[in-house]
This record gives C-alpha cells, structure tokens and sequence, in this order.
C-alpha cells in the first residue's frame, strides 16, 4: 500500500478541497475554453496523478459522453476518490510507466504533476497512450497570491514548532518532490520537442476572496475550511507529538475566521491561484 504521497507531502483533505475551489463552476469556462474539447463527444480521457479525484470529477460533469479513467500511486487518494466521485473509474499506477496499450486514449490530463516526473517518462508515456490526434493538457501551477488575515498570521507556538522540524527542502528531496521544475517558456518547449505539435499556452486565475460579495456564504465559508485543513495536514504530517496542540492553535485561529466573516467584519484575505494549461495534439 502506496500512501508516502498523502501522508508525507500533501493530505487527502488539502488537495480535495482546494481543486474543488479552484475547479468550481465560477472558473470553468476559463479552464473549458483553453481545453478546446466537444461536450458532446465520447471522448477516453485519461488523468494522471489523479490525487483524491476532485478533477476527475469535474471532468466527469463537464464532458457527460465520455469515459473517464484516473490513476495515481497513492493508493490513499484512491481509496477516497472511489468514495466522492461516482461514474469513474479510479486505478494505481504509475505516470513513468502508464498500464494501458498504445492508442488508447483521446486525452491525457494532468495537473501539478509535471515537476514531479521525469520528463522524457511524462511526456512519452502519455505520447504513446494517445490516438493519432489525441490531445494533452498539461497544467501546472505558476505563482500566485497569498493574502492572510491578521487573525491567521503565525503565532509564536507555531514558529517555535516549526524551527524544530525537519529542512523542508531535504523533505522534498526524499520523496523527489518538484525535481523537474519548469518555467513558463520551458513547458511548451519541453512539449513540442516530446512530439507534440500544434501546442498552445494559456492561464486561468481563481480568485479566492472570502469577504468578495460576488461569493455566496456557503463558498465563502468553503475558502476558509479549506486553507484550515491544509494547516492542519501539514501539522499532522510530521508525526511530533506536540501536533495536536498546535492543531488546537490552529483551529482556534479558523474559528475567529469564521466568526468574523459571520459578523460582517471584513478582513480580505485572498489566495489567488494562477494555473497555466498547456494543450498539444499527438
């Protein structure tokens, strides 16, 4: 059982909810018009590094003809998107080696895995499964905003936790996190000399803003859990045993959060979230 991704880099909850925002149907006309794919069509559409399954689901809504198949190597990931997101089917598997035969699929997507994989693996493997005109979408994350809210700033209990913790960086090296980083020029480069032609850039901003009015309180309220259980996973995953104590900081700074959205006391914190899409053709 595969669970070093979830347990050690990012938590099932972290990325569930915060591709569900950033997925959400207030942005999916951004993502739809660079994808350049037919709602109508019966598509095989493959994502690779699929994580808890949030944008296979959208996926699956968007495009309502086609078969979806999600794979990833986490099998905790697996296991909670089999549970949250019907109508597709969710395997264990590898980006560097892909377990279906050549030709297979319409479209490959992924998302935020690129910097992860060895590019000649990425790109080659989801080269061979597609059909002859098949398309790619690559996207990956670029540098957003990060606004907080005074209540949410780091306390000191939670820089001195914090201190004693393992380098961040030497984390990232023993489970290969981000090794094969990627600017804004090489992505598209790095595409077209894998063998895809006709490529294409372009970006889609999420603007994550809980105290905009143009966001309904049920949303709004979902921005704030979701950064809450990003904090909270990254607690957890460093198995100290001071991590519920600083959980329960953390929890008490959320909830002072929610309180004063609830009273009407604006803080406009933000995160805003830039996700570039590239598109190649086989």
């Amino acid at each position: 059982m595969n669970t070093v991704w979830s347990k050690h880099v990012q938590g099932i909850n972290t990325l569930y909810l915060s591709r569900k925002l950033r997925f959400d149907a207030r942005f999916s006309e951004q993502y739809r018009s660079l994808f350049r794919l037919d709602p109508h069509r019966q598509y095989r559409i493959l994502e690779i590094g699929c994580g808890p399954g949030a944008l296979a689901g959208v996926l699956h809504r968007w495009y309502p003809c086609a078969e979806i198949t999600a794979l990833d190597r986490d099998s905790a990931f697996l296991d909670f998107a089999r549970s949250h997101e019907p109508g597709i089917t969710f395997l264990e598997g590898d980006a560097t080696c892909l377990p279906f035969e050549a030709q297979s699929f319409d479209v490959t997507v992924s998302y935020t895995l690129q910097e992860h994989v060895e590019p000649a693996a990425f790109w080659g493997e989801q080269h061979r499964v597609l059909k002859p005109g098949g398309v790619c979408l690559c996207l990956s994350a670029r540098k957003g905003i990060r606004q907080l809210a005074p209540c949410l700033e780091t306390t000191e209990a939670e820089r001195i936790f914090w201190a004693e913790q393992p380098d961040a960086e030497q984390e990232f090296e023993t489970w290969q996190v981000c090794r094969f980083p990627c600017s804004e020029a090489q992505l598209p480069a790095a595409m077209e000399a894998h063998g895809f032609r006709n490529v294409s850039t372009g970006y889609v901003v999420s603007d994550l803003t809980p105290d905009d009015p143009k966001y309904s309180a049920p949303m709004a309220e979902a921005m704030i859990e979701a950064e809450r259980q990003n904090d909270l996973e990254a607690v957890r995953s460093t198995d100290s045993p001071r991590a519920e104590q600083i959980c329960g900081l953390v929890n008490a700074k959320y909830d002072e959060r929610l309180r004063l959205y609830r009273a009407g006391i604006k803080q406009w914190d933000t995160a805003v979230s830039l996700a570039m899409i590239l598109r190649g053709e086989r």
